[in-house]
């Protein structure tokens, strides 16, 4: 009697293999700024970040297709948020805020731009802000001893500021860690959008601790307006931002963009 096809003896055909599905691509965030000096600084960390995630969506290098990465803009710059998700249509997508703190635009601006897109059939996914994170509170502190922080020295750390309660409450989160890191305590000020003012605050620790240096930490993403005025503010030392031109962004902020993103996922 003659067997079946797969009978004894016969190899049952593999079932065709699927291709992976494609990895989200990532749209990196940031405020925007007419700085060309703090634009490229941004422009490093997305480049850098595209370059972590170019062997695939685990970030780590394994094999896998690369994820897209491309850059938008919530103001000042091009393309905003819409062109740029109109851009990925078709595309599962995953938006990370390039933000320190999540506040009016990560609230309400991308939230209306991603549930947008979302309402005409784009797959996408808003991820959380950058901080509060201890990565940043890493680099914060390495800023500081770069400046030459001192023992005696009262810090300030400078924030750009929202009127969204959140977001301070965010930078107060930071200030605490950092002074937890420090050993020292730390107040906040701000530049806009938000009080006590960063000059405000420098004159107040003057007048508490007379003969102190005033140390300004500016809790800003990159060199640009706000960045200035930080240095305006009247702190003895005034630290550089997150991203410092001409250098390769800081691994942390690397590895906080990365992780927004695959928690997003």
């Amino acid at each position: 009697m003659r067997r079946g096809a797969y009978g004894r003896g016969m190899t049952t055909p593999a079932a065709p293999s699927l291709p992976a599905p494609s990895p989200p691509a990532l749209l990196a965030v940031s405020h925007g700024t007419s700085s060309s000096v703090g634009a490229n600084a941004v422009a490093t960390l997305v480049d850098g970040v595209a370059a972590r995630l170019a062997g695939g969506a685990t970030g780590d290098g394994a094999p896998g297709d690369a994820v897209p990465v491309h850059a938008g803009f919530v103001d000042v710059q091009q393309p905003d948020v819409p062109t740029s998700l109109a851009a990925l249509a078709g595309r599962t997508t995953v938006v990370v805020p390039l933000l320190l703190s999540a506040g009016y635009h990560v609230h309400v601006d991308l939230r209306e731009d991603v549930d947008a897109a979302v309402g005409g059939g784009h797959d996408v996914t808003l991820g959380g802000a950058l901080g509060p994170d201890d990565r940043l509170v890493d680099v914060l502190e390495r800023r500081l001893a770069d400046a030459g922080l001192r023992g005696d020295d009262v810090v300030v750390l400078a924030a750009a500021g929202s009127s969204d309660a959140r977001a301070t409450a965010d930078c107060e989160t930071t200030a605490a860690r950092l002074a937890e890191r420090l050993g020292r305590p730390v107040r906040v000020g701000y530049i806009a959008n938000a009080t006590p003012r960063v000059h405000e605050v420098v004159d107040e620790v003057r007048e508490e601790r007379p003969g102190r240096r005033v140390v300004v930490a500016s809790y800003l993403l990159a060199p640009g307006f706000f960045a200035d005025l930080a240095a305006k503010a009247g702190g003895d030392v005034t630290t550089a931002p997150l991203l410092v031109a001409g250098e390769d962004a800081p691994a942390e902020l690397l590895d906080t963009v990365v992780d927004r993103y695959l928690a997003a996922t």
